[in-house]
């Protein structure tokens, strides 16, 4: 049990008094990658919003438990501050707040502590030349006039330097070309080490192809129909879901 991450059970969850999630169950434990895929609207994103509880999204049943606690009803601050980070679909564009900042704000408000300027300054630096990303970009404003892959890399960026216990990347690949997925990719694997874990949620295998992944799940309708290793993906990028979908 002290190995397991975050742990949910028999999960429901409606949107806009739609059933969406229907019994959803998936455990991580730490040092772990799992992935889930599933074609469109399958209940993929509902899954990542209803862990960092997404007001949108009612849980009419079941629960998440994060390291042994239940956190249903904990606001998405403090489910931040315990150490989940999710990437979005859509970055948002935060004008007037330079990345440094927002990093710097994002840091102190989940460790509680006082960010270090200078040593904070050259930590964001050595990552984003890590990630291939203009160090310039520090001072912008988040977002604004970036393109698709630089907002894509920033979110990669943020995992790294508020290293969470867990981090949700949900469709980080979409809109990708190669290089930036194979960047993304880089940043998942400078982030991952013993005592933390990744889910990522996707609808296709590109962002796998150069990650050892642990577990692939398949959901579809709401439920998870298959689970298995690096291999399900494989088989699904050959086949496709219809199998599946009956």
């Amino acid at each position: 049990m002290e190995n397991t991450l975050i742990e949910i059970k028999d999960l429901c969850v409606n949107a806009e008094d739609k059933e969406i999630l229907k019994g959803i169950n998936l455990k991580i434990n730490k040092g772990e990658i799992h992935v889930i895929m599933g074609p469109n609207g399958s209940g993929k994103s509902t899954t990542a919003n209803a862990i960092l509880n997404h007001p949108a999204y009612k849980k009419v049943s079941g629960e998440i438990l994060f390291e042994g606690e239940n956190i249903n009803d904990i606001k998405t601050d403090e489910i931040a501050r315990k150490g989940i980070f999710m990437s979005f679909q859509l970055p948002e564009e935060i004008p007037g707040i330079s990345v440094t900042n927002f990093l710097k704000y994002a840091k102190n408000k989940i460790t509680g502590e006082p960010v270090k300027i200078f040593k904070f300054k050259e930590e964001v630096k050595k990552y984003m030349e890590e990630l291939n990303m203009n160090s310039k970009n520090m001072e912008r404003s988040l977002n604004v006039g970036f393109s698709g892959g630089e907002k894509k890399k920033n979110e990669i960026l943020q995992m790294l330097v508020l290293n969470p216990k867990l981090a949700i990347l949900d469709e980080t690949d979409s809109g990708l070309d190669v290089d930036a997925i194979r960047t993304v990719s880089k940043g998942i694997e400078m982030f991952k080490n013993e005592n933390n874990a990744v889910l990522i949620i996707t609808h296709n295998t590109k962002i796998l192809s150069s990650l050892k992944v642990d577990y692939v799940h398949i959901l579809v309708n709401g439920k998870i129909v298959k689970t298995g290793t690096g291999e399900l993906a494989k088989e699904i990028e050959e086949n496709g879901y219809s199998e599946y979908k009956n």
